[in-house]
């Protein structure tokens, strides 16, 4: 039976837990309320406080709706941050789990006085922007209190990789080039070759980043987006994604040999020639170029800086040299963002810097999940992974970071841009999703758990992709 640690009805730490996520998902939801009230005026429908007049215009309804949602859950949430920061001063909590939670109480209050003054004097009554501020404030002490918390409830102190275990069997069973007996039949040699091309240019990538291109055009074009506009864009996209992944297995066809899950790529059994790969490398990257050239040379210039970045960036000097390979290779999966805004407008926008900034700090969030399942495996290959080099209570406590910064990041997004409620439900309800996922992983550090916060990322970047794209066409 778990001690009870903190005072009831929390009783344990892992409730204690439970009840700092609950209460971050209150204030995140808090915010992007706001940033809907905000943008859709409807804070003008409401001059009163602490409740709503009805207004005498019957078609600002909705708007009264939209304030009322956002006032009654800023007194639910101020009751969660009430009752975490009261659970934590007379609970087992550290102290600076403690200090976090009560400076964030006190700002809370502060941030509802500075609500008041807004609704009834006016937005330009205190400092513009005070209101937000103060709540991505409070959003961020109170993740950074969950992450502290949980390092203390699950964390180990030595937890990194010195001398990773070499894999004995790998060779035998991957056999090599000359011990491989091809099919006899012609037809079968051909697609088994076709298979091993098509394998190379990385086709699980192609989904998301063909959806986060697509949520650049949309956020650009909007309902009048053309056909053409999609097609090219798209089709140079995967072209690119394609080269960048051929290069890839190029460059990296003997690191390849030594891990379990690469063992098996075609160039690490030298199935295809290298020149062979290098030339279907040149040949997808002209073919991609070609196309974004059809609508633009930004969009090209982008496509291109994609491709190279990844392939020599990221492959050659970030991934084998710095711990930080995954946060600055983000970059490569944010340019999609900036290619399909740019192929609408034929120039960078604060929309796609928004959704791109996104997908930069959503990629660590993501891609730490992996990086933990297949650690031992990124040791043998020599890639100083978080989970190799700082540990995997490290790289769980900055999953929760990077999940944070991604949740202020799309509150960013609904900010700049003029989505509404579909957005925000899809990002609040597989946000909480992700987060929930991200805790267990604490809890459960299995690879199975692992495994499932992945999922759950991918889970969330596709939906909030999804719902950016009906927003803006349909809305």
């Amino acid at each position: 039976m778990a001690t009870e640690s903190f005072p009831r009805p929390i009783g344990t730490r892992r409730r204690f837990s439970a009840l700092l996520t609950a209460t971050a998902l209150g204030v995140y939801l808090l915010l992007i309320v706001g940033a809907t009230t905000s943008l859709t005026n409807a804070a003008a429908s409401c001059s009163t406080w602490p409740t709503c007049h009805a207004p005498v215009d019957p078609l600002s309804q909705t708007e009264l709706a939209i304030a009322w949602a956002h006032r009654l859950t800023a007194v639910v949430v101020g009751l969660l941050v009430t009752a975490t920061a009261l659970a934590a001063i007379f609970g087992d909590a550290s102290s600076k789990v403690r200090a976090v939670l009560v400076v964030a109480t006190l700002l809370y209050i502060v941030q509802v006085g500075v609500g008041a003054v807004t609704a009834t004097i006016g937005p330009a009554a205190i400092l513009p922007g005070l209101h937000l501020a103060l709540g991505l404030v409070i959003f961020s002490g109170i993740v950074l209190a969950l992450a502290w918390d949980l390092e203390i409830a699950t964390g180990s102190d030595d937890d990194a990789i010195d001398s990773p275990e070499p894999l004995a069997d790998l060779e035998e069973d991957v056999p090599t080039a000359s011990e491989r007996t091809l099919p006899s039949s012609r037809f079968a040699r051909a697609r088994l070759t076709a298979f091993a091309y098509f394998q190379m240019m990385k086709p699980r990538l192609m989904w998301l980043l063909c959806l986060v291109a697509a949520a650049g055009m949309a956020l650009a074009a909007g309902p009048g987006l053309e056909i053409y506009t999609i097609v090219a864009t798209l089709g140079g996209g995967v072209l690119a994604i394609g080269a960048s992944g051929t290069f890839n297995h190029v460059l990296e066809r003997d690191v390849d040999q030594k891990m379990s899950r690469t063992a098996d790529r075609p160039l690490a059994v030298d199935l295809i020639p290298v020149r062979n790969a290098l030339a279907f490398g040149l040949g997808l990257t002209a073919l991609s170029l070609g196309a974004f050239l059809t609508i633009n040379r930004l969009a090209a210039a982008l496509g291109l800086a994609a491709i190279m970045f990844y392939s020599v960036v990221y492959t050659l000097v970030l991934k084998p040299n710095t711990v930080q390979n995954t946060v600055i290779g983000g970059a490569a999966g944010a340019l999609p963002a900036l290619i399909g805004w740019a192929a609408v407008t034929n120039e960078i926008g604060w929309p796609g810097l928004a959704l791109a900034g996104v997908i930069f700090l959503w990629t660590p969030a993501h891609f730490y999940n992996l990086a933990l399942a297949y650690k031992d495996d990124y040791a043998r290959g020599g890639f100083p992974m978080m989970p190799v080099v700082r540990g995997e209570t490290v790289t769980r406590k900055h999953i929760l970071y990077y999940i944070a910064a991604t949740f202020v990041s799309t509150i960013a997004l609904a900010w700049i841009t003029e989505l509404g409620a579909l957005y925000a439900g899809t990002v609040v309800v597989f946000g909480g999703i992700f987060l929930w996922a991200a805790v267990r992983l604490h809890f459960e550090r299995t690879e199975a758990a692992a495994f499932r916060s992945f999922h759950a990322s991918n889970a969330f970047l596709g939906a909030v992709l999804v719902a950016i794209l009906v927003d803006a066409l349909a809305f």
